[in-house]
């Protein structure tokens, strides 16, 4: 999800809720520690230099249970942000605590902000030898049409 998608439905919802993959939402009294934006600038494993950006938001929980992040006050903390994004509109990541730090991109699904998780990839696979995956075929559906000449006892098999 673009920034400016977050934004629009920001403006829609009365409350700010996440969904983590597993269906569990982030406990409501989360906060939004860090905003910002994060570029990675790389080499992938064919020698191709890359470079990701992304808008950034941390998202972490205390132990103030009656803490509330409503829609607007989301909205000013991306407003202080956006010097930094200098108008790029950029895909939003959302950094959670699970097991270990975990970034997620975004989806919404009407009511809820979705987190996807991300995955890491080969962005080289032509050049590493990654074999591609061969297209797998049940016995059954093939197709019948085609009749042999071959039948029992008449020597062909």
């Amino acid at each position: 999800m673009k920034l400016s998608q977050f934004k629009f439905f920001l403006n829609n919802i009365s409350q700010v809720n996440f969904i983590q993959p597993n269906g569990t939402f982030v406990p409501r009294h989360f906060h939004i520690t860090e905003a910002g934006l994060t570029t990675k600038h790389f080499i992938d494993c064919g020698g191709t230099v890359r470079i990701e950006k992304v808008i950034s938001f941390q998202v972490w929980t205390a132990n103030d249970y009656e803490h509330r992040l409503e829609p607007q006050k989301l909205m000013k903390i991306i407003s202080t942000a956006e010097p930094l994004f200098k108008g790029e509109d950029l895909e939003v990541e959302i950094e959670y605590q699970t097991e270990t730090i975990s970034r997620f991109r975004l989806d919404f699904n009407g009511q809820n902000f979705l987190l996807i998780a991300t995955q890491t990839n080969c962005l080289a696979m032509d050049q590493c030898g990654i074999p591609q995956e061969k297209l797998k075929t049940q016995l059954s559906a093939l197709n019948n049409s085609q009749k042999s000449d071959c039948t029992p006892n008449s020597g062909c098999c």
